[in-house]
């Protein structure tokens, strides 16, 4: 029997996901990636004996990446080693360091240490955002393919839970009433590239789900999730070409048939899945005129996520310093205002390290160690003219990390250099805006809202990745590829 055929455009995790899937259940798989390497934005930055992951650093919910290979018939353990990581991470505001721990009992320490008389909050957050979760997780796995799903038995239970109208800082007000440890707790709208005074407060399941289950590092990098991927698509027989830009989606009468690669060839499929960055992909991969509801000026009018300016630097120095560090602005709101209202470069800046050597060893040669930091910025909205900024914003963010944390001679120690600013985002790495969380996670773009799996305004397409249902952030992106690889399925 003739093998049904997929095209999927893009390897980035969630391609990948969908491409282990479906040539685990049969279908010929070719994958086509513009990059040199696969991962998209979960790719590894090589440099000089320095690997630094380009994106994801952070790995949450464990358990779903474990289903993803047990989806392809595979033990992730066989292919990754994980290093749970305790504390999760440092978060610095001007006056206190808090450690934030998956141990509830170091937890409720920190908390009992920096903001006493606070602790009962934890307990009356993890019961309740627990049972929040319960609801919250069938929703996430749910495709919202037509309207009638909004009616589904899961929704509608969960829809009490859903706290529209509040934001994820208002609804930790349930829980605490410091500020500071507020914000302890919402770290975690960066996923998502929204200010935690705009982000829904279904949203408070992410910093449970680190409370609850944990945070881990994989050796080598989260890089090597997509690595491994890749292998087993290939030992299912699925074809992966790389430095293969696709130019455009093969259109006829509304179905996708194919795509016509930079080289002129086409390719033809029965199913085409699409993995680009969503709002790049119907800008570029599609001719004007043929979409309605997500045409180039439409699109325009969609609310985006931020971007980030990242710095990647391989140092000659160890530094004893924790696996993850968030140095948050002495005027939170101000700084995310600044982004997200604003869109202006923030003055008092908030940012993120990651100091991964301290973990592991294979990622820098001996003594020496590889150093990520990320700043939220606005996205290509702002104007910013980044040819201008680039130099004198990297050198103001090398200022404040030597001003903020233990690297006071970080920069005499750097013997590598990579920086990216939203315009490469946009213009190097095929982002659209440079919004690197995609589309914003908003009540009015989410669920059915969302661009839905089954792409709603072309036949045989399916998007997969941060922009589409369930959004942003490595597990969600697992999950859209599970969606979709199980919609074609059904088909």
């Amino acid at each position: 029997m003739n093998k049904r055929r997929v095209i999927i455009v893009g390897a980035g995790p969630g391609g990948l996901t969908s491409a282990m899937i479906l040539a685990h259940r049969q279908f010929d798989v070719t994958v086509f990636e513009a990059d040199p390497t696969v991962g998209g934005r979960n790719s590894a930055l090589r440099a000089e004996g320095f690997t630094f992951d380009r994106g994801p650093t952070f790995l949450m919910m464990q358990f779903i990446l474990r289903e993803m290979f047990e989806k392809a018939g595979r033990n992730v353990e066989d292919y990754l080693e994980f290093k749970p990581l305790d504390p999760l991470y440092c978060l610095k505001f001007g006056d206190r360091n808090v450690l934030v721990s998956a141990d509830h009992d170091k937890m409720r320490a920190q908390i009992r240490e920096h903001f006493p008389g606070e602790e009962k909050g934890l307990d009356e957050f993890l019961h309740y955002e627990r049972w929040r979760y319960g609801y919250l997780l069938p929703c996430i796995r749910k495709h919202y393919s037509n309207f009638w799903t909004l009616m589904s038995m899961p929704l509608l239970k969960a829809l009490p839970y859903l706290s529209p109208g509040r934001s994820l800082f208002q609804n930790l007000g349930r829980y605490f009433r410091d500020e500071k440890l507020k914000l302890s707790f919402t770290f975690q709208a960066k996923y998502l590239g929204m200010s935690p005074w705009e982000c829904p407060a279904l949203f408070t399941i992410l910093p449970f789900i680190e409370h609850e289950w944990g945070i881990s590092h994989v050796i080598g990098g989260l890089n090597q999730i997509s690595q491994s991927m890749a292998k087993v698509v290939e030992e299912e027989g699925g074809k992966i070409f790389t430095s293969t830009p696709v130019e455009s989606l093969i259109i006829d009468a509304g179905t996708v048939r194919g795509v016509k690669l930079t080289s002129g060839e086409k390719v033809f499929a029965d199913h085409i899945v699409v993995n680009a960055d969503f709002a790049y992909a119907m800008s570029n991969l599609v001719a004007p005129g043929i979409l309605k509801k997500y045409s180039r000026d439409n699109l325009q009018k969609k609310d985006f996520s931020c971007s980030v300016f990242m710095i990647y630097l391989g140092v000659n120095k160890l530094y004893n310093m924790n696996h993850h560090t968030i140095v948050l602005a002495k005027d939170y709101r101000t700084n995310m205002n600044d982004i997200f209202k604003e869109k202006v470069l923030p003055e008092d800046m908030s940012f993120y390290i990651q100091n991964a050597s301290v973990t592991d060893s294979t990622l820098a040669p001996e003594g020496k160690s590889t150093i990520y930091i990320l700043v939220p910025v606005p996205n290509r909205i702002a104007a910013v003219d980044w040819t201008v900024e680039k130099e004198h914003f990297k050198h103001k963010v090398l200022e404040f990390v030597s001003k903020r944390t233990p690297m006071t001679d970080l920069r005499d120690h750097i013997e590598v250099e990579r920086t990216v600013t939203p315009l490469d985002w946009e213009e190097k790495h095929r982002v659209y805006l440079g919004a690197t969380f995609n589309l914003s996670h908003k009540f009015s773009q989410l669920l059915y809202l969302r661009p839905r799996n089954r792409f709603e305004e072309l036949d045989n397409c399916y998007l997969v990745g941060g922009g589409t249902h369930p959004g942003s952030g490595l597990p969600t992106i697992y999950e859209s590829a599970r969606i979709s690889s199980d919609l074609i399925c059904k088909k």
